[in-house]
Order: C-alpha cells, then structure tokens, then sequence
C-alpha cells in the first residue's frame, strides 16, 4: 500500500486527481507558518492518502501534471522500500538507502525554488 501527502494548495486550479484505488486516510488544516516559502499560502490543508502499489505511476503521473509550478511545490509518497518524490513536470523514484537518489530529487527541488528545510523528508 502506498502512503502520501498532498498538499491541496499546490494543486493547479483546475487539476483533478482521480486515480483507482486512491482514498484520503486524513484530512487536516494547519497553520504553514515558518515552513512556507513567501509565495506559498500562510495555512494549508494536507490531504494524507494511500493507495495499492500498483497506482504508484500512475499517481505520479497525474501529479506532476497537476501542481502548480514555478511555486517550490512537491508532492511524494513511499510505496514499499521506494520513496516517489514529484515536482511540477518531473518525478524521482529511488530506493530509501539510495543516497545519490535523494540527493538528485532535493538538489532538483532546490534548484526550483523549495526551501531547503521543505526538502527533510524522511526516508
């Protein structure tokens, strides 16, 4: 089963993610405070999801097409021993002890506006 975050503020308006399989396991609103980046909205409503493994690609399809870009938004989620993390129009896919892999996916974030301290993940 795969398990994830989405935030629904980084969703594109307009964008809909209907994938097989895929329910809401929590709903919250918090308060982003200190971890958002200027542009990004001052509360945020996670959205905790799962799902069977086999929508793992086509879940990271759809949301690579569906956040906002330009804005330092991600999304990801870990199916099994790997750890999918998907920015506007690109998607890393790598095993939790594969170091170089990690470092691909937040150098790439980096490079496209996520703060840093957004990018601490745990594998």
């Amino acid at each position: 089963m795969l398990t994830g975050r989405i935030i629904a503020e980084s969703l594109a308006t307009g964008s809909a993610i209907e994938i097989r399989g895929l329910r809401a396991v929590r709903i919250s609103r918090e308060d982003a405070g200190q971890s958002r980046a200027p542009h990004q909205p001052a509360a945020w409503t996670l959205l905790d999801v799962a799902a069977p493994d086999e929508a793992a690609e086509e879940l990271a399809s759809v949301l690579a097409g569906s956040l906002v870009a330009n804005q330092g938004w991600y999304a990801d989620f870990r199916v099994g021993q790997d750890h999918v993390v998907v920015f506007p129009g690109r998607v890393f896919r790598y095993t939790v002890t594969d170091q170089e892999g990690r470092r691909a996916a937040v150098d790439y974030g980096r490079r496209n506006g996520v703060p840093l301290h957004q990018l601490d993940w745990g594998d």
